[in-house]
């Protein structure tokens, strides 16, 4: 799998020893080769925010043949080698050519334009993968800077929904080639 790049950011693919050192606990600091070889990335206490509670679960459904999962990207800053962020598909594209994606930042990157930079990237990725259509998102409506990127990205908001666990969430949705 390919590594991302941004101006800012290098988006790796999320490895099975990665999440698996995570889970174990953080600080620490992970070799992951870059398109100009080797880096070590420093994985902080904060990182991957919200979605820390998910990583085992995450862990238990990975498929045995993949040391990467397929379509995740840890986000890592050019500068520091710092992992600030995850992102990625929430599962198979549909045969409609559908693919719903997720994203979180470490809070202390927050309001710097890093979200808006790593799902661009991810969404010129997906938007070159063949069959792709339509990609999807969701937010809580509490969450109005995800709202911001999203729309800043080209989204729509689409509807919403209630979950049992995150409450009220806002729909959105845009072409995986945008016009």
């Amino acid at each position: 799998m390919t590594v991302l790049t941004t101006p800012r950011l290098l988006l790796f693919p999320l490895t099975r020893e990665v999440v698996a050192r995570r889970v174990q606990g953080a600080p620490f600091a992970a070799v992951l080769s870059g398109p100009d070889g080797p880096l070590t990335v420093q994985v902080p206490e904060d990182w991957p925010g919200d979605a820390l509670a998910l990583l085992p679960l995450f862990l238990a459904q990975w498929p045995p043949e993949a040391a990467a999962w397929p379509g995740s990207f840890l986000a890592v800053r050019r500068t520091d080698g710092q992992a600030i962020g995850l992102l990625g598909t929430k599962g198979p594209t549909t045969p409609g050519g559908e693919q719903d994606i997720g994203y979180g930042l470490t809070p202390g990157t927050w309001g710097q334009g890093y979200a808006t930079e790593a799902v661009g990237a991810l969404l010129a990725w997906l938007g070159a993968q063949p069959g792709m259509r339509v990609i999807t998102a969701e937010t809580a409506f509490s969450n109005t800077a995800s709202a911001r990127v999203l729309t800043k990205l080209g989204f729509q908001a689409a509807g919403q929904r209630t979950d049992d666990e995150d409450g009220e969430l806002l729909l959105w949705t845009r072409p995986a080639a945008p016009a």
